[in-house]
């Protein structure tokens, strides 16, 4: 009985063991495969994409632009609609390659895609791609840097930077947290307006319980047509606001 019973036990601490080691790992990042403050490119065919936006950029008449990853990409497929309803009269262009995290969209910035225009705003949403191989602090380093970069490239641009969107179905997945405090960070950029604006219309895409929705992200990450004009209606107010 009393070998039995330190069996039960033993047992019992290596599945406590286990599942805190398994949790540790769901709030860490993975290891570190790149530095997320140090440009760099990606292969010929993001290479391909970015030339084209330099192309964009050099041909001028941009007044306002959005830089991102897939999600911002996706205003050209699922939220086509209501990106040429709402942004495209306001000459508009988007500068989103799926995948890209911050080191990615800084290296695009320094090789030329802000070469020939000045926007009046740069809407801004990066760093979900970061979560899975750098600490918050350094994707909070990432995202501080491109800012400084448009800054320093056009200076009289106004950036209106959005928190980083929900991910995940339920509301206690670790990644949430992470978002979470990342976003507390980045808000601090906040310069009252003058020169940049912070946004978090991440609630919006929730529920009361703090929820992902299929019907709005299916993949609880990419936002559909539903999410892109839920996005569009929550910012469009700011952007005519900080655009004139």
């Amino acid at each position: 009985m009393k070998q039995n019973h330190l069996r039960s036990v033993f047992t019992g601490l290596i599945v406590l063991s286990a599942q805190w080691c398994f949790a540790a790992a769901a709030t860490r990042p993975a290891r570190v495969v790149e530095s997320a403050t140090e440009p760099k490119p990606r292969d010929e065919k993001w290479v391909a994409r970015h030339e084209g936006f330099v192309k964009i950029a050099k041909e001028g008449s941009v007044d306002l632009l959005f830089l991102g990853d897939s999600i911002t990409d996706g205003w050209r497929s699922r939220g086509k609609v209501i990106w040429n309803e709402t942004f495209a009269p306001m000459r508009a262009a988007n500068f989103g390659i799926g995948g890209d995290r911050t080191q990615h969209v800084l290296w695009r910035i320094q090789n030329g895609e802000l070469e020939g225009i000045k926007p009046k705003l740069a809407v801004l949403m990066i760093g979900t791609n970061n979560l899975g191989g750098n600490g918050n602090e350094q994707i909070v380093a990432g995202i501080t840097a491109i800012i400084r970069e448009i800054q320093k490239r056009t200076p009289q641009t106004k950036i209106l930077l959005l928190g980083i969107f929900p991910r995940a179905a339920s509301a206690d997945n670790p990644a949430r947290g992470r978002i979470k405090a990342i976003n507390e960070q980045i808000a601090k950029l906040d310069d009252g307006g003058k020169t940049i604006r912070y946004m978090d219309i991440g609630g919006k895409f929730l529920a009361e319980d703090g929820t992902l929705s299929k019907d709005i992200m299916p993949d609880f990450l990419h936002p559909n047509e539903k999410g892109y004009k839920i996005w569009a209606d929550a910012i469009v107010g700011r952007v005519k606001e900080m655009m004139q």
